[in-house]
């Protein structure tokens, strides 16, 4: 990304020798690229590591407010110093969140090449225990004696039992032990996984949960459709009312919509203040669902800004695509969110 601060020192340059950057509307269209970049790179962040990215996407988003508010070169200077700062800082942890996940892997591994090592070493010496009674009772095949022979066996099969216990009790130890690790790993993994396949403002399910959802669908030949849901005029409560609340608002909203679809229904945060609501089945049917979506999760919310609470009227555009046959996931939301677009254009022409 270029040097904000520079490009401000050489549009003032031109500015005041011939008018033209400031004029052409150059400048307020490099800063709006800024603000959307630090956006993007704040969600970008929760999608590369959902565990640590919203604190990222947090930071940034306060810093493209700050931008939205006032400019001049100290806030410029200021602004950069901590995206770059941000970044490393994020850049860090996450490098260290995943060390720490390849490290419990290995952990996993370890474990079982040390049990499946015990198992072997015991299976080992059983069999060489074993070995030893069979060569005794070979031995009694060829005694006269009715005595010794029913003292060989007593003693035979004494230590045969004896062996067979052992292993079975060095056995089940073994594989106790194995459980025992192998649930404290799953816990974590299980935990690791909630994580990955969660949005971690809303609580939905993450894009990459959705998508995996979608490829499923295909891949069985499942009759299916797709609505993207898009918040209207969401950038305006970011911008009156600050990006706290604007997180406030979207967190309410994916409650609403997750609490009016079906159990069946696989609900996600597509990224922003886009939603994505996979419902299996026809279009008619699909059609009617979304039509009472519109009606339970668009009306009256409240957020706290800066200046206290404020309730907002909030409506939505619903595109909805059924999947059609051969189609890829890409196509069929590329359609989805073409009627989304159509239906928000729609709406603007109706106000």
């Amino acid at each position: 990304m270029i040097s904000l601060k520079k490009y401000l020192d050489t549009a003032r340059t031109a500015t005041e020798s011939d008018g033209g950057p400031e004029e052409d509307g150059i400048l307020p269209a490099a800063l709006a690229a800024y603000r959307s970049a630090l956006l993007e790179m704040g969600s970008c962040g929760m999608e590369a590591c959902p565990a640590l990215g919203n604190k990222l996407n947090q930071g940034l988003g306060k810093l493209e407010q700050r931008l939205s508010n006032h400019v001049d070169r100290e806030t410029v200077e200021a602004t950069e110093s901590c995206v770059q700062q941000q970044l490393r800082d994020w850049g860090q942890r996450t490098a260290g969140h995943y060390r720490q996940k390849t490290d419990e892997v290995k952990e996993i591994l370890i474990v079982m090449a040390r049990t499946a090592e015990s198992v072997g070493a015991r299976d080992q010496r059983c069999a060489q225990q074993i070995d030893q009674v069979t060569t005794r009772l070979r031995t009694i095949a060829n005694l006269d004696d009715l005595t010794q022979i029913r003292a060989s066996i007593e003693t035979s099969a004494a230590e045969l039992k004896t062996s067979i216990d052992r292993m079975t009790a060095e056995g089940k130890a073994a594989i106790d032990q194995l459980q025992k690790e192998v649930a404290t790993f799953q816990t974590k993994l299980e935990e690791a996984e909630q994580v990955a396949s969660s949005d971690s403002l809303t609580g939905l399910r993450s894009r990459l949960s959705v998508e995996s959802q979608i490829e499923r669908r295909i891949e069985a030949g499942a009759k299916f459709c797709a609505a993207i849901v898009d918040i209207d005029r969401f950038k305006s409560v970011n911008d009156e009312h600050g990006h706290m609340a604007g997180d406030e608002l979207l967190r309410q909203f994916a409650t609403e919509l997750k609490s009016r679809c079906r159990s069946k229904d696989i609900v996600g945060r597509w990224g922003g203040d886009e939603f994505i609501v996979l419902l299996d089945g026809e279009l008619s049917e699909a059609k009617a669902q979304t039509d009472r979506l519109t009606e339970w999760v668009c009306g009256s919310y409240t957020v706290h800004g800066a200046s206290g609470p404020a309730k907002l009227r909030i409506d939505a555009s619903i595109g909805l695509a059924e999947h059609l046959a051969n189609e890829t996931q890409k196509e069929l939301l590329a359609r989805a969110d073409a009627e989304m677009y159509r239906m928000k254009a729609a709406a603007r022409a109706r106000r």
